[in-house]
């Protein structure tokens, strides 16, 4: 990782940081760390991006930890050197301060982790790319299901129109489904007083631009959210000198914030049978579930195995999602209630 590239940290900052680690050797713990820059004019915005961006994750602290702690810490390091500055304490008050200190700056205020999704949005906030992994990544052979395109085959279809002027494999105004997240959403005005969007989204592989008119930004604001996975039915612009983009026609967020009627009749509870699933099976579906799972929940869901039915809380779904549980465990193992 380029520390200077870090939201809020700079090159100054990380050199002096560098500096004092290669004069006085490794930072041994974070609140170490705390009193060996206090003098080196790095404030507490950046500690705060350094943490968010997991640079002391070594130190066995949880970034949540930290983020609840560290003012403290830098507060009580420099208020103690300021009143030695001042001369505003004796020799004995000062063997007390420094004891303080030693038995206060360790005192963390302990918190677990951040979940997975949260701890990435750091990265990618303090970054700009994930750097412990990749939000999509457990969900990679569902999402594969779901879609018949993805970052990697826009690549290439820049590449043949770059190098041949054309492209075999697809076509202007072919219909496709692409799901990623969203990374940035520009609105715009157009001639004729409607509002439009630029729509920056980044699957596995990289990132591609979808453009939302009228119509479909109005169906889908609920969706229009950075940070949501999203699945979009569009068709394919392909154009000379241009990067392919997708218009879309459909977008629907996976997280859990599109349309909550399954099917034309009212699903209360859907019950999988995962008595005869192979382990490699359960591990994608407990995939699907945890992936699909969340406060926007629209169906009960239980699990069924060799008889005994346990209910498993809520779980969000769609036609479209429905089919994809139906294809990992097979149609006849799910029943709709």
């Amino acid at each position: 990782m380029d520390f200077g590239t870090i939201k809020n940290v700079g090159i100054a900052a990380i050199n002096s940081i560098v500096e004092e680690r290669e004069k006085n050797g490794k930072y041994e713990n974070f609140a170490s760390f705390c009193e060996r820059i206090q003098d080196k004019g790095i404030n507490k915005k950046c500690v705060e991006s350094l943490i968010k961006a997991g640079v002391f994750d070594d130190f066995g602290k949880t970034r949540a930890t930290l983020l609840a702690s560290f003012e403290g810490i830098i507060d009580l390091i420099n208020n103690s050197s300021k009143k030695v500055m001042e001369n505003q304490v004796s020799m004995f008050d000062l063997m007390e301060e420094e004891e303080a200190i030693e038995t206060k700056k360790y005192v963390f205020v302990e918190k677990p982790e951040f979940e997975e999704k949260e701890l990435l949005s750091l990265e990618k906030e303090m970054i700009g790319v994930y750097i412990s992994g990749h939000p999509l990544e457990k969900y990679r052979e569902l999402l594969e299901k779901m879609t018949n395109i993805n970052t990697l085959n826009l690549l290439k279809i820049n590449a043949d129109m770059e190098e041949f002027g054309k492209t075999v494999e697809y076509k202007d105004n072919q219909n496709v489904k692409y799901a990623g997240i969203i990374t940035k959403i520009k609105k715009k005005f157009t001639k004729n007083n409607t509002i439009m969007a630029f729509v920056t989204m980044e699957d596995l592989y990289g990132s591609v631009e979808l453009i939302v008119f009228d119509s479909v930004y109005h169906h889908s604001q609920n969706a229009l959210l950075e940070e949501n996975v999203v699945l979009v039915e569009g068709r394919l612009s392909i154009r000379e000198d241009e990067p392919a983009k997708i218009v879309a026609s459909a977008i629907k967020d996976l997280n859990g914030n599109g349309e909550k009627q399954i099917t034309n009749q009212k699903i209360n509870s859907i019950t999988i049978d995962i008595t005869e699933l192979s382990e490699e099976m359960k591990e994608k579906l407990r995939g699907a579930i945890k992936f699909f799972a969340g406060d926007r929940a629209n169906v009960k869901l239980e699990i069924l195995q060799e008889g005994t039915t346990k209910p498993c809380g809520g779980i969000y779904m769609t036609n479209e999602i429905l089919e994809q549980f139906q294809e990992i465990a097979g149609k006849e193992k799910i029943i709709l209630k």
